[in-house]
This record gives C-alpha cells, structure tokens and sequence, in this order.
C-alpha cells in the first residue's frame, strides 16, 4: 500500500474497478501540499485523470448516491466546487448506454474527464463506482486516526483536574451518535471507562472534517483523571486542547449556544459547494 511516486508523492492506497470495457484506477496519495485522490480511467486507446481534494470524497459520494438513487427522469447536471477545482457531472448517453460524464476545471491544469457508464441494467456502474470511494473514504479514515493516535501518544500529556465530569462517549463499539449529557449520570460515565493508565489513548476516537481542516476527538486519561484531546489538523500543522470531563457539560451547552444564535446563518450555507445547472448554464 505504501510506495513513492513520481514527484515525491507517496501513494498510501490503491484500489481498481473493471466495469464493460473500462478500468479505473483510484489512487490515495500525499505530497507536502497535502493528501488527494486520484482517478484515472483507462480504455484500450485512452487513458485520462481527474484529482480530488481529500475534501471532495465524501461531496463525490453524496453526488455518486444522487445519481444512483434518482430516477433518470429527475435527474440534473451538478456543479461542485472545491478549492480551485470545479467539477461537473452530467449524464449522456450513446449507443453503450447511459454514462456520467464527471470533468474537472481548476487553473493549475488542463481540462480533464472520465466517462462512467451506469450499466446494461440499471445503475450497476455508478453504484460500483460509488462502494470504491465510500472504501476509500472509510480506509482512509481510519488510517489518519491510527496515524495521530500513533503520532500522539508519544507526547506527553499535561496535567489535569482531578474531577471527572459528564460528557459523552462516543467510539469503537459504541453508537456514532452523541448521548445528552443530560441523559449520562457521572456516576454512570465513570463505571463506562477503562482504568487511568499513564496517559494513552484508551481507544475511543473520532474524527471529522470541515473545510481543510480535520478534527479528532479521543478520550484518554492519566493518573489525574479521564480526559477529551481535541486536536485541530490542516496540512502538516497540528495543534490540541485538553478538556477534562469535569468540562464538557459546559463545552457542550457553549457549542450549543452557538450554533444556536448562528442557525439561519448556518442553513444557509450548507450545501453551496453543490449547485444543479440549468441546461442554459452550460
């Protein structure tokens, strides 16, 4: 899985699709600007590339899942943008069938595209195409947790309040859902948790994304008490705030009151890196 390619990229997972008469490759790769991911489709006489920010997986999930789940009669031409990247989806047809026309258009390189056909049968294609980057996209997750959890737990962790607090758990065979901290007892939060050991991580992670950004979430604890690590990671820099759990009610109900007083704001933005294109924009 590991290999250096040209460029000094290193290529951290590979995986490849045989569909009719095309091959994709998808390659999960980082260089020193960053991780993406690229696609490439290869004919017996052509061979073209796309390459996706490591932010746009999850947006080509969402927009693969569309056309997947639409029905051809409902279905429209998207615009995403990610970046300086911007991507277009359109469905065609010839005498093959239906196919997703996916093209990319940024300022650093020429205009590129790859041709995925939806099947003899229905969305087969598309769907295929689909479960290898919603593969990627969870492989990939659980790499980067593993790889600062590594990277992490050779640091040593500053002191903390010997309270312990309500919170909640979320991670490695618990629901992904978060628990009201009104609904966890104190009690009953610290019967939930390991022993203290010398400062690890005791396995309990998560991680989201927003923009460039990546944000982990692991619950450790040291001889002073449990304990949140959110660490904050864009590009090679990292940095990290310790909450004790005697903190995270409180943490909670300040998020909350945040995304409270910023709700229109917030609804409103969601969604804008997608737009559906009029025949006319186009």
């Amino acid at each position: 899985m590991d290999g250096t390619a040209g460029g000094g990229d290193v290529e951290l997972m590979c995986k490849t699709l045989q569909f009719e008469h095309k091959l994709f490759y998808f390659d999960l790769k980082e260089n020193p600007r960053g991780r993406y991911l690229k696609i490439s489709e290869k004919t017996a006489a052509t061979r073209s590339t796309i390459i996706v920010p490591l932010n746009g997986i999850v947006w080509f999930l969402d927009l693969f899942n569309y056309y997947v789940n639409t029905d051809e009669r409902d279905m429209f031409s998207k615009e995403l943008k990610l970046d300086t990247k911007v991507f277009y989806f359109d469905v065609g047809e010839n005498k093959r069938g239906r196919f997703l026309k996916v093209s990319e258009a940024s300022v650093n390189r020429n205009r590129s595209t790859i041709i995925v056909p939806a099947g003899s049968s229905g969305e087969e294609g598309w769907a295929a195409f689909r479960n290898i980057l919603l593969e990627i996209n969870e492989e990939a997750s659980r790499f980067f947790v593993a790889n600062q959890q590594n990277v992490e737990s050779s640091e040593h962790l500053p002191g903390l309040s010997d309270d312990v607090g309500a919170g909640f758990i979320s991670g490695s065979g618990h629901s992904s859902l978060p628990v009201p901290v009104s609904e966890l007892s104190l009690d009953g939060l610290v019967d939930q948790l390991p022993p203290q050991d010398d400062g690890g991580s005791i396995g309990l992670s998560k991680v989201i994304r927003a923009d460039q950004k990546r944000f982990f979430f692991d619950l450790g604890s040291n001889n002073r008490g449990h304990f949140l690590r959110i660490s904050e990671v864009a590009g090679p820099d990292r940095s990290s705030i310790i909450l004790p759990l005697s903190g995270l009610k409180m943490f909670h109900e300040m998020i909350g009151h945040f995304v409270e007083i910023t709700k229109d704001r917030l609804e409103a933005i969601s969604g804008t890196n997608v737009r559906t294109l009029e025949p006319s924009q186009r």
